[in-house]
């Protein structure tokens, strides 16, 4: 019976194992599609706002807010994980 309970416990953890490796890859799929979703929203906006899009000053002045909203946006995300423990949602087992 021991050996039975083990093979069950072994498949289990194998199905949890899967179902949070396609959590995961579903996750960075999805934040993808937004992202490049969001690049041509912001693009188009800065191509109304400066005139042409392929300008110098206008590509460094996108990259540049870009990556301030990048870093803010961690910023925020990381004082929320703390402040709710710093725990994923999912836990991972390691086996060794």
């Amino acid at each position: 019976m021991p050996r039975r309970r083990n093979l069950r416990g072994q498949s289990l953890a194998l199905v949890r194992s899967f179902l949070q490796t396609m959590i995961t890859l579903a996750t960075a799929s999805l934040g993808l599609v937004a992202a490049l979703a969001w690049n041509d929203a912001i693009k188009a906006a800065f191509k109304k706002i400066l005139g042409e899009a392929d300008s110098l000053p206008a590509l460094f002045t996108y990259a540049s807010l870009a990556t301030l909203f990048a870093i803010a946006t961690v910023a925020v995300l990381t004082w929320l994980s703390v402040k709710v423990g710093g725990e994923a949602v999912i836990d991972r087992e390691v086996e060794g």
